[in-house]
């Protein structure tokens, strides 16, 4: 029989850098889950994504067991790193601070399909243009669909 759910948590934790400490820690604790537990495996799963921001969802059953889902990077941090860039525009619609490729936009779209509501590529990459243009990222070149 399925263990009964108590509860769901979401944290952006670094891969490979999970520590008792905020957020982790008192997220966690609050609800009865066993910190180092959750640390230890978590960072032998994104051993190989160091240092990158994952989204986690944290199943919390009712008897203090719990599992989790690493999701991929969000799309504003992969378009920070494309377009080499610290942080978005302040004024998106007036300043630009950077720009990406649709070449860029094409590979985030890529990584990013399993945890996008879009069943295209196509679709998947405006919704990454989408992102980049609330954050003052200007997209260069044609879009591949305006062929």
């Amino acid at each position: 029989m399925a263990k009964e759910i108590e509860t769901f948590i979401k944290l952006q934790v670094r891969g490979g850098q999970a520590n008792p400490a905020p957020p982790v820690g008192p997220a966690l604790g609050a609800k009865g889950v066993n910190i180092m537990e959750f640390c230890k495996r978590f960072n032998a799963e994104t051993q190989e994504k160091m240092g990158q921001i994952l989204p986690v969802t944290i199943t919390v059953f009712k008897d203090k067991s719990f599992s989790f889902i690493i999701k991929t990077s969000p799309a504003a941090v992969q378009l920070l790193l494309a377009a080499k860039l610290k942080s978005g525009s302040a004024e998106s619609n007036r300043n630009k601070v950077g720009s990406v490729t649709w070449d860029q936009v094409k590979t985030i779209a890529e990584s990013k399909m399993v945890d996008l509501n879009c069943f295209t590529i196509e679709s998947g990459m405006k919704m990454i243009a989408g992102t980049a243009r609330s954050m003052g990222i200007k997209v260069v070149g044609v879009a591949p669909w305006a062929n």
